[in-house]
């Protein structure tokens, strides 16, 4: 004898719960730092910044990813710095800087990582 239970209910149709409508949350206000970069960007651009813009930091920074130049093709060589300091420990230790080196900033930082005393 077995004993298998019944779920009358199982199928019937249920209405849905009204779930209470939730408050949506209040814009952050922009940052002054936000903003000044926003009016310089504004200017070189010469493109309107809206005026309700500056009370939602989200929408601003969104306006100012869209606004931005493009990064330049120079950011992926060697600072100055970084070079002089590059040559000064290959006098250091009489060698030559590769020439690779000069054209990327990342091998640059290895190599005087490698090299620098320790």
């Amino acid at each position: 004898m077995s004993y298998q239970t019944t779920f009358d209910d199982l199928f019937e149709a249920v209405t849905p719960a009204k779930q209470a409508e939730l408050p949506l949350p209040k814009p952050v206000a922009a940052t002054q730092k936000q903003i000044e970069y926003a009016k310089v960007l504004a200017e070189k651009t010469k493109s309107p910044l809206p005026a309700d813009i500056m009370q939602d930091r989200t929408r601003l920074s969104k306006w100012i990813d869209a606004h931005k130049p493009a990064p330049s093709a120079f950011n992926d060589y060697p600072s100055s710095k970084q070079v002089g300091f590059a040559e000064r420990i290959a006098r250091l230790k009489h060698t030559q800087v590769p020439p690779e080196c000069f054209r990327d900033r990342a091998l640059m930082s290895r190599w005087i990582d490698h090299h620098k005393a320790r």
